[in-house]
């Protein structure tokens, strides 16, 4: 598949990704019934969101473009080997403005409800410190984002290795984003890709911004991390084929 396609597949599972992602977050996560009665679907709902709009889309462009949608994984899956590194740069402008316009519409339909407002309520925006949901950290937020995006890039790379079991590399891989949302929200609000991060900061306009920077180093350099690990644990076997896009 020619690079252009493969940009727009990215620019469309980064769509989806911040839409069914970040929109659980905003609009569906804390919401009150006509008595008042919470009945929103909270964090376990939220985290569940992302791993299914994730795994959506494994299925449906993974044959196209390899179903990275996250700086941090085209980054990691360069590192790993598995991923041309001259073609990062195009792919992570698609993962962007895919982020930003899913931003534009989740922000232009929950600005229709009345006393919506982003700033105040964050947008769903990555934070640490004062702007972390459980107040830790600003080390305690890098720590985790390191660890969290190096062992999802560990498991995209073992789940898509060609001496997997065929078939289920998008389960495994949406679950494990489902995983870490859980442990993590209370942390970051869970980035683990700064393209996600990215397409909701902008919309919030404060404190998300200024913080915007960490959440593209942090990603990333775990990222890279988890790729350099896996490719040293295959590092005795037979030299593989690049495999991007096959499995996932």
């Amino acid at each position: 598949m020619n690079l252009g396609k493969r940009m727009v597949a990215e620019f469309f599972g980064t769509f989806w990704l911040v839409l069914g992602g970040c929109g659980s977050a905003v609009l569906a996560a804390h919401v009150a019934g006509a008595d008042g009665y919470p009945f929103g679907i909270g964090y376990a709902g939220v985290a569940l969101a992302f791993g299914l709009t994730l795994l959506t889309m494994c299925y449906a462009i993974g044959h196209i473009s390899g179903c990275h949608i996250n700086p941090a994984v085209t980054c990691g899956l360069a590192a790993g080997g598995r991923f041309p590194v001259k073609e990062v740069v195009p792919y992570i402008i698609a993962q962007v403005i895919g982020g930003l316009v899913a931003g534009l519409v989740l922000y232009t339909i929950a600005s229709g409800k009345t006393g919506f407002d982003a700033v105040g309520g964050g947008f769903a925006s990555n934070g640490f410190g004062a702007h972390s949901p459980g107040g830790y950290s600003m080390a305690a937020a890098a720590l985790c984002e390191i660890v969290m995006t190096g062992f999802f890039i560990f498991i995209i790379m073992g789940a898509t290795h060609r001496s997997a079991p065929v078939g289920f590399a998008g389960i495994a891989i949406g679950l494990a984003l489902t995983l870490i949302h859980l442990i993590s929200i209370p942390v970051t609000n869970t980035s683990v890709n700064p393209a996600r991060s990215t397409g909701v900061a902008f919309f919030q306009g404060g404190w998300a911004v200024e913080q915007l920077w960490f959440f593209w180093v942090m990603p990333i350099i775990g990222g890279i991390l988890g790729g350099l690990i896996y490719r040293y644990l295959w590092s005795d076997r037979p030299a593989q084929p690049d495999i991007t896009g096959d499995r996932v």
